[in-house]
C-alpha cells in the first residue's frame, strides 16, 4: 500500500514539474522564436447555405463523409462558434445542440446525456477526443471537470444524437461526442489568453506553435482555471470551488508522401472542493463527513499514423495511453492502452469500404472505505472488437445504403453484435432524407458489478445495528437499444437551412435496484444485519421525439439559428420487479421540451455581439423547476491578433437548480450569475 502511495504521490509531482516546465518553455519560444500568424478557421456563416450539404464529418463512418450523405442526426459546433459562445467549458458548448441534455450540479460537476437518462455518470454517452475515448469504466460516464484543453484548439465537435455501436461500440448508445482538434500546422505563432471575473476568478492559456524543419509543426500550451465556490441549497458556502493546471503539445510530421504521423499528449493536475457530502459507515451512529478536497492528476499520450496507398485506400494506426488518480471516497487509480486499426478502401465504382480492430486493456486500483469500495478493488480488463460498413451508392450522388456492424468482447458480458443500416436520399443539391436502423449496447460499469455502497443505519432488535446498502451484480447485463431514426436537412430559402430528426427508440434489459437477501456481517465491528439492494436487468421501455435545428442569416450582418427539442420516455417494469424507484428516475431525468435560440451580430469598427437563450422544461425526477438561460458576449476586434471580450452568463436570475443527482454521488450547489472580461492576443 505505502509503494502504491509513493508512486501516486510520484505522478502528481511529476505532473506537477511537467506542466510548470511547459509554462517556462512556452515562455521562451514567445521570446526565443519568430512569429507565424495564426490561421483562422472556416466560418460556416459565411458559406452558402447549399455548400453546408458538402460539410465533412468522420464521426459518423470513421472517413470523411459529406453532411449530404450522412444519415445520422449529426450537429456540427464550429471554431467559430466556440469563440462566439463565451463558454470556458466543453459541456457548457454542447448547450447549443438540440436533443443535449446539459445541467449543472454545482461548480465542477455536470450532468451531460443525449436523448434522456441524465445523471452525473451519463452511461449511455460515448465522449472521444481525436477518437480517444474518455469514457471511465468505473462509473459508466466522463469526468468533465478534467475534459479540459485550450478551446482555442478545438476544430470542431461532431455530436451525433443517436446510436455509434456499429463504428465505435459499446456505450455509443444514445449519443457520440467526438471533440476534434486542429493540426499543429493551423495554430503557427503564439497565443495568450487572459481572463477573469465574478465566478471564473483566474484563468489563462499560454501557446507557441511553429516548425521543425520541412515536414514537421508543432504546439506546445498550458491552461490554467481557478473558479470561485458556489452558494450551496441551504444558503451556505457550497465548498465546490477548484482549480486545475494543465499542460500538453502536438506535433504533426509529414514522413513522406504517403505516411503522416501525429504525436499528442498532455498532464494535469488539480484540487476540488466535494460540496457537504456526508456518507454513512458502519462504525459511527450517524453519517461522516468526506475530507472536502479531491486531488486530481493524470495525462495521456497518443500517437496516430496514417498510409495512404493511393486516391482508393489508406490506412491509420492510432495507440494512446491513459492515466488517472482522483483522491476521494473510492481513491481510485487507473491506466488505459488503446489500439485502434481501420482500413478505408473504394471496391469498384460504387462501394466505400471502412473496416477495422481494436483493442484496450485497462487497470484500475482502489482503496474504498467503509463507506463506498469496490470488490475486487483491483481489476485488469480487456475489450476487443472488429467492424466493417460499407457505403453503397445505388444511384451515384443520389441515393446511398450504408450497412455494417461491429462484433466486440467485453470483460463483464462476452460478445455483443452491434448492426446498422442507414439509407439517404438527395434529390436535388437543397434537400435530403434519410432513414436508419441500429443496436446499440451498454456494457456494465464496475459499479454495475462490484459496488458495496452502504447508504443508511440505524438500531435493530436487541441493540443489533442494521446498516442499509447497495451491492453490485456480478452477472449483470447489457442494456440493449434498437433505435429507430428519420430525418432531412433543408434549405428552404436562400437564406435559411433546416435540420429534422425524428426517432424511436426500444430500451431492454434496462438496470433496476431489486431487494437482495440479509446478510449478518461480523465484520467491520461491530457485528450487524446487513439488508442490501443490487442490480439487476428487469426493466423495458421506449422513447420517442424531434429535434430540430435552424440557420437563418437575415442579412448580411445577423444571424439567427434556433433549435428544438421534444423527447418522451416510457418505461416498464418486468413481472417480477419489485423496483419502486427505476422508471420515474429514467423518465424524469431529462426535460420533455428544451428549445435554444443563438444571435451573432457584426457591428461596425470590428465589434460583434452573440447572445444565446436555452429554455430547459421542469424535471419530475428529482423535481426541478424548468428555467432559461441566457449568456451573451461583447467583443471586439481591437486590431490584428488582439480581442476583448466581455462575457455575461447566466442573466436571467441570480441563482438556480439545474440539476440534483439522484445517487446522492454529488451534492448541488446553485448556478449563479457571472460575468467575466479576457483578452485574446495572437502574435
Amino acid at each position: 500500500m505505502r509503494k502504491c502511495n509513493n508512486r501516486i504521490e510520484r505522478s502528481q509531482f511529476l505532473a506537477w514539474i511537467t506542466s510548470r516546465t511547459l509554462v517556462h518553455f512556452a515562455m521562451l519560444g514567445f521570446l526565443a522564436l519568430p512569429a507565424w500568424p495564426q490561421q483562422s478557421s472556416t466560418d460556416l456563416t459565411t458559406k452558402s447555405l447549399e455548400d453546408l450539404m458538402n460539410v465533412e464529418v468522420t464521426s459518423v463512418s470513421k472517413s470523411e463523409q459529406k453532411l449530404s450523405r450522412t444519415a445520422s442526426a449529426i450537429f456540427v459546433i464550429t471554431a467559430e462558434d466556440i469563440s462566439r459562445s463565451g463558454a470556458t467549458n466543453i459541456p457548457d458548448l454542447l448547450r447549443m445542440v438540440p436533443g443535449m441534455d446539459v445541467a449543472q450540479i454545482n461548480a465542477n460537476t455536470w450532468a451531460v446525456s443525449a436523448r434522456g437518462f441524465n445523471g452525473e455518470f451519463s452511461n449511455e454517452l460515448l465522449v472521444l477526443v481525436d477518437g480517444r475515448t474518455v469514457y471511465v469504466p468505473t462509473f459508466g460516464g466522463v469526468f468533465w471537470d478534467v475534459l479540459d484543453m485550450p478551446l482555442e484548439d478545438i476544430e470542431r465537435i461532431e455530436v451525433i444524437r443517436g446510436p455509434g455501436g456499429t463504428i465505435w461500440g459499446a456505450n455509443a448508445v444514445n449519443g457520440v461526442v467526438n471533440i476534434i482538434t486542429k493540426k499543429a500546422a493551423d495554430t503557427h505563432g503564439g497565443l495568450i489568453v487572459a481572463g477573469g471575473g465574478s465566478l471564473d476568478q483566474g484563468f489563462g492559456v499560454t501557446q507557441y506553435g511553429g516548425t521543425l524543419g520541412k515536414n514537421t509543426d508543432y504546439r506546445i500550451y498550458t491552461k490554467y482555471l481557478n473558479q470561485a465556490e458556489l452558494p450551496g441549497l441551504s444558503g451556505r458556502n457550497g465548498g465546490d470551488g477548484w482549480h486545475l493546471l494543465s499542460g500538453g503539445f502536438r506535433v504533426d510530421s509529414t514522413l513522406s508522401p504517403k505516411d503522416a504521423l501525429t504525436i499528442q499528449g498532455n498532464l494535469y493536475a488539480g484540487r476540488e472542493g466535494n460540496p457537504n457530502l456526508t456518507l454513512q459507515s458502519v462504525t459511527s451512529p450517524g453519517p461522516e463527513e468526506v475530507d472536502p478536497r479531491v486531488d486530481l492528476s493524470g495525462g495521456f499520450l497518443q500517437l496516430a499514423w496514417n498510409h495512404t496507398f493511393s486516391a482508393r485506400s489508406d490506412t491509420s494506426v492510432q495507440i494512446s495511453y491513459d492515466e488517472f488518480k482522483r483522491v476521494d471516497v473510492l481513491d481510485e487509480g487507473r491506466y488505459t492502452l488503446n489500439f485502434d486499426f481501420q482500413h478505408h478502401f473504394i471496391w469498384g465504382q460504387r462501394q466505400s469500404i471502412v473496416w477495422g480492430l481494436d483493442y484496450r486493456y485497462s487497470s484500475s486500483h482502489t482503496n474504498g472505505d467503509l463507506t463506498i469500495s469496490l470488490n475486487p478493488a483491483d481489476l485488469n480488463t480487456q475489450i476487443a472488437g472488429s467492424f466493417i460498413q460499407d457505403e453503397i451508392a445505388l444511384s451515384p450522388d443520389r441515393v446511398y445504403l450504408t450497412v455494417g456492424t461491429k462484433l466486440e468482447h467485453d470483460y463483464y458480458t462476452g460478445f455483443v453484435l452491434l448492426p446498422s443500416a442507414r439509407l439517404t436520399w438527395q434529390p436535388n443539391g437543397h434537400q435530403m432524407f434519410w432513414a436508419a436502423i441500429s443496436r446499440a449496447a451498454r456494457t456494465p460499469a464496475s459499479t454495475d458489478t462490484a459496488e458495496r455502497l452502504n447508504f443508511a443505519g440505524f438500531p435493530g432488535p436487541n441493540g443489533t445495528p442494521v446498516l442499509i446498502g447497495q451491492v453490485g451484480n456480478p452477472h449483470f447485463k447489457n442494456e440493449d437499444l434498437t433505435a429507430y431514426e428519420v430525418g432531412t436537412r433543408i434549405t428552404a430559402l436562400k437564406h435559411l437551412s433546416i435540420d429534422i430528426a425524428a426517432f424511436y427508440g426500444d430500451y431492454t434489459q434496462q438496470r433496476t435496484v431489486e431487494p437482495a437477501p440479509p446478510v449478518f456481517e461480523t465484520t467491520p465491528a461491530p457485528p450487524h444485519l446487513f439488508i442490501p439492494t443490487t442490480f439487476e436487468n428487469l426493466m423495458h421501455g421506449e422513447s420517442q421525439g424531434l429535434e430540430i435545428a435552424a440557420n437563418w442569416k437575415v442579412t448580411d450582418r445577423w444571424t439567427l439559428s434556433p433549435g428544438y427539442a421534444f423527447e418522451q420516455i416510457h418505461m416498464h417494469l418486468d413481472p417480477s420487479s419489485q423496483d419502486t424507484t427505476s422508471v420515474s428516475a429514467a423518465e424524469g431525468s431529462s426535460p420533455v421540451n428544451s428549445a435554444q435560440l443563438r444571435s451573432h451580430f457584426i457591428f461596425p469598427h470590428n465589434m460583434s455581439w452573440d447572445t444565446s437563450a436555452y429554455f430547459v422544461g421542469r424535471l419530475d425526477n428529482p423535481k426541478i423547476p424548468s428555467y432559461t438561460r441566457v449568456d451573451t458576449s461583447l467583443s471586439w476586434h481591437y486590431r490584428e491578433g488582439l480581442s476583448i471580450s466581455l462575457v455575461g452568463q447566466n442573466l436571467v436570475r441570480d441563482q438556480h437548480l439545474e440539476f440534483i443527482e439522484s445517487t446522492g454521488a454529488s451534492t448541488s450547489t446553485l448556478i449563479k450569475r457571472s460575468a467575466y472580461a479576457k483578452v485574446t492576443w495572437r502574435f
